[in-house]
């Protein structure tokens, strides 16, 4: 059975804060139809500073979404670690899991963007540093213990629902990424199809005498939409794909490996290239993914296409992934 995602980033270049709080309200009510229906899990991210509006607290998001839903898992890929207070991030996420019953998945990247670092008086020079601080002292301060933090004695409580602690995995595309997973014994998100990256992290595991595993994308893994005119989906709907696209593209240097990567400037480009995909049930299903990810609100689709992509999705495509 393939995985099945409902990607959510809140983004709306047009947005006024009438508009954006429906926005807002239209993702729960959407996160608790997912639910009801059997997809798997939310996912959400953090930008800062982004113009158009760019979610920029994705656990304030998934305590919202908890409370909406009884079984779905949300998914946040990826925070920017350095950017977050470690004793703070510790006690925010024990509370998640607690409120959950377990169902937050946290994947801490390091991002690619300067500028929101330096948004945050946080030294860029300093990202990998500031990223083991993190990563050590959440794996410490969960096991409700005093520990030594910079020189002080302090605890984290309350502990956390999940044993031995949260789902917690280390993103990135780089071998330190890697490196880091492998010695602190954490599990490895690569944040594109990266099989050699796999490997060299398996190596470091056998290295440092850890356990871990990879959750990898799939070597393909396009942004869904549904329609059952995906000609129509284009012609009215292609600017919010691309907008989407280009706002990645801003962001991303040659050396930043990622599983939506697009060279595409117009909409027919972006069409053809094939990251974003409108499709219909049948096409969905005949495309055989392994993940199945459906973005119905991707770059400030109207709520009411987002809506009929995601009934076409949970009425058309997930009762029939096992016939």
């Amino acid at each position: 059975m393939p995985f099945s995602v409902v990607r959510f980033n809140l983004v709306d270049p047009r947005a006024t804060p009438d508009s954006l709080s429906e926005r807002y309200r239209a993702a729960l009510a959407m996160a608790a139809y997912a639910d009801e229906h059997g997809v798997d899990t939310v996912q959400t991210e953090e930008h800062h500073g982004v113009e158009n509006n760019w979610l920029p607290s994705p656990f304030a998001f998934a305590g919202a979404v908890f409370g909406a839903t009884r079984r779905i898992a949300v998914t946040v890929s990826a925070i920017i670690g350095p950017l977050h207070d470690p004793l703070r991030l510790a006690e925010d996420i024990a509370v998640l899991d607690l409120l959950s019953g377990g169902r937050l998945v946290t994947v801490a990247g390091i991002g690619y963007r300067p500028e929101e670092y330096e948004e945050r008086g946080v030294d860029w020079g300093r990202r990998g540093s500031l990223q083991d601080l993190l990563l050590e002292t959440l794996l410490t301060a969960w096991t409700g213990e005093p520990f030594t933090y910079q020189g002080r004695t302090v605890r984290v409580t309350p502990r956390p629902f999940t044993r031995p602690h949260p789902m917690l995995l280390v993103g990135g595309s780089s071998r330190a990424a890697a490196r880091r997973a492998a010695r602190l014994g954490l599990p490895f998100f690569p944040s594109a199809h990266l099989p050699e990256l796999e490997t060299y992290y398996r190596e470091r595991c056998a290295e440092y005498g850890t356990e871990g595993w990879t959750m990898m994308p799939a070597k393909e893994t396009p942004l869904l939409h549904l329609s059952e005119d995906p000609d129509r989906t284009w012609a009215e709907c292609g600017e919010h794909f691309l907008h989407e696209a280009r706002t990645y593209a801003s962001w991303q240097s040659k050396d930043i490996r990622s599983a939506v990567r697009s060279a595409a400037t117009t909409v027919p480009e972006l069409r053809a290239e094939g990251v974003y995909r409108v499709v219909t049930p049948d096409e969905c299903l005949a495309l055989g993914l392994e993940s199945l990810v459906l973005h119905p609100l991707c770059g400030g689709m109207p709520v009411e296409e987002g809506w009929r992509s995601l009934r076409l999705f949970c009425d058309g495509v997930l009762p029939r992934l096992g016939a």
